[in-house]
């Protein structure tokens, strides 16, 4: 049986690197489930987006996550034992979970548990350092000499400071593949302000993740036609994306969910702008970024609440 969902949400548009978000409503996404056997609390991979791929199921589970970094197989991973062109490399790492993308020599997305406990602990910055990622080819990974000199930050898509609970998961947060090019100016304000406000909801959610990554987003040009451009950088030609998006799952103690989906242009960002001006419908993320996150969602839970501008 089908699961249907239906969300009322906002327009948005994209215009030059400056997004628009309209106001909208909060809106209560239900569906019918009859099937429903599986607990909220299995599995952090469960939950992360699937990139829609040939003969796989979007919405399919690739594997599923045990915690400390342990894989169990299943039968879409025995499907893929030899690859498929189109799907990069799903990896787990001490304290995240990410999707690789070789052509752009950075993340798809990447998504991680927050917990009060994981924002807290020995673990101290000065000891990391970023580092290539050797388990990415060597024709497909950035390093850092393609970033020097290139005017943007090595900008973290799990943030060191969510991982403060071991050395080993701050370190891990430190290789270039957890890392894209982005405006000085976003990732110090805007985007670290967004960065701390993931953090605090910890505070008053059981459950927080959070799923970062890229967008590439069209513009208009002179000519009345849409174009995808971005820049390239380095010897490796690293991909600058002209957004970031990041949707933050909460999960409550009832077991209702909540979710809030969030863009931003990777150009310097008023710090006095509200983040909830930011806030934009889940369905304007997963059209632009090829993922899917709610068909994910709705096979654990009855009702989700997705929060928009104007909204809770």
């Amino acid at each position: 049986m089908h699961k249907m969902y239906h969300v009322i949400c906002s327009k948005w548009f994209v215009s030059g690197v400056s997004l628009t978000v309209g106001a909208a409503i909060g809106a209560s996404l239900k569906v019918d489930s009859t099937d429903r056997t599986t607990s909220l609390s299995h599995g952090l991979l469960n939950r992360v987006p699937v990139i829609p791929i040939p003969s796989v199921d979007a919405a399919t589970d690739l594997t599923t996550y045990q915690g400390g970094g342990q894989m169990v197989g299943s039968r879409s991973t025995a499907a893929m034992k030899y690859g498929f062109p189109s799907l990069t490399n799903i990896k787990t790492r001490e304290s995240y979970v990410t999707s690789y993308d070789p052509r752009n020599r950075t993340a798809a997305w990447v998504i991680e548990q927050l917990s009060p406990d994981g924002l807290n602990g020995p673990s101290d910055r000065k000891f990391c350092d970023f580092k290539e990622d050797d388990t990415v080819h060597v024709y497909h990974r950035a390093t850092n000499a393609d970033y020097r000199g290139s005017g943007f930050d090595r900008g973290h898509l799990a943030a060191a400071a969510n991982h403060k609970w071991n050395q080993k998961a701050m370190d891990d947060t430190f290789y270039l593949s957890n890392v894209s090019p982005q405006n000085p100016n976003l990732n110090q304000n805007a985007w670290n302000n967004l960065e701390k406000y993931c953090r605090s909801l910890t505070k008053h959610y059981m459950n927080v993740f959070v799923c970062t990554g890229p967008l590439y987003l069209p513009r208009l040009e002179p000519d009345g036609k849409m174009y995808v451009k971005y820049q390239v950088m380095g010897r490796n030609n690293v991909a600058v994306p002209t957004h970031f998006f990041k949707v933050v799952i909460l999960e409550k103690q009832r077991g209702e969910v909540e979710l809030r989906s969030y863009v931003m242009p990777n150009t310097p960002v008023d710090n006095k702008i509200p983040l909830e001006r930011f806030l934009v419908p889940i369905e304007s993320i997963e059209r632009a970024s090829g993922l899917l996150f709610v068909p994910n969602i709705m096979k654990r839970t009855n009702s989700l609440l997705a929060i928009t501008a104007g909204g809770k």
